[in-house]
C-alpha cells in the first residue's frame, strides 16, 4: 500500500516537473535529474561522512572530557570534604585539648599564686610579729629607762613648786622619797 502511494504520488510529482521544466526551470527537467541526484548524493554522502567521522567525535569526546571532568571535580569536591572534615574534627580536638591545658595552666598557677601568698603572708607576719616584740622589747626597756629619769624631773619640779608656794626649801631627800614613792605607785598602774 505505501509502495503505491510512493508511485503515485512520484508519479504525480514528475508530471508537474515536466510541466514545471516546459515553463522554463531547468532543475525540473528529467535530462537533469541525474546530475541532480549524483550531486545530492555526492554532497549528502560528504555531509555524512564529515558529520560522523569529524563532527560527532569531536563533540562526543567534548561531552566525554566534560563528564570525566566534571565526576573528577566531583570526586576531588569529595575528597576534600572529607579531608576538610578531618581537619576540623582535628581542630576541634586541638581546640579541647588547648581548653584543658589552659584550665589545667590556670588552675596550677592559681595553686603556685596561693601558696606563694601563703609563704609571703606568713613571712610579713612573721616580721610583723618580730617588729612588734622588737617594739615591746624597746618599751619595755624605755619604761625600764625612763623611771629614773621621770623621779628627778618629778623631784626637781616639786621642788620647785613646793618652793614657789611656800618660799620654803625642803629637804631634798625627802622630796625624793615621797616622789619615788607615789612615781612607784602610779608608774605601775599606769604603764600595766
Amino acid at each position: 500500500m505505501k509502495f503505491i502511494i510512493f508511485t503515485i504520488s512520484a508519479y504525480l510529482a514528475g508530471i508537474t516537473y515536466l510541466l514545471a521544466a516546459e515553463a522554463g526551470m531547468p532543475q525540473l527537467d528529467p535530462k537533469y535529474w541525474f546530475s541532480q541526484g549524483f550531486w545530492l548524493i555526492i554532497t549528502f554522502a560528504t555531509l555524512y561522512l564529515l558529520i560522523s567521522k569529524l563532527f560527532i567525535p569531536k563533540i562526543k569526546n567534548n561531552i566525554d572530557d566534560r563528564e570525566r571532568k566534571i565526576k573528577e571535580d566531583l570526586e576531588k569536591a569529595k575528597s576534600y570534604k572529607e579531608n576538610s572534615e578531618i581537619k576540623n574534627r582535628e581542630y576541634e580536638r586541638v581546640i579541647e585539648k588547648s581548653k584543658k591545658d589552659i584550665a589545667k595552666m590556670i588552675n596550677d598557677s592559681r595553686k603556685k599564686l596561693d601558696k606563694d601568698i601563703q609563704i609571703k603572708k606568713r613571712s610579713i607576719e612573721k616580721q610583723i610579729n618580730d617588729e612588734i616584740k622588737k617594739t615591746e622589747n624597746e618599751i619595755e626597756t624605755l619604761k625600764k629607762n625612763s623611771l629614773p629619769s621621770i623621779e628627778k624631773i618629778s623631784e626637781e619640779l616639786t621642788s620647785k613648786i613646793i618652793h614657789e608656794v611656800t618660799g620654803e626649801q625642803l629637804n631634798q631627800s625627802s622630796v625624793k622619797a615621797i616622789v619615788s614613792d607615789v612615781t612607784k605607785k602610779n608608774f605601775n598602774k599606769n604603764i600595766s
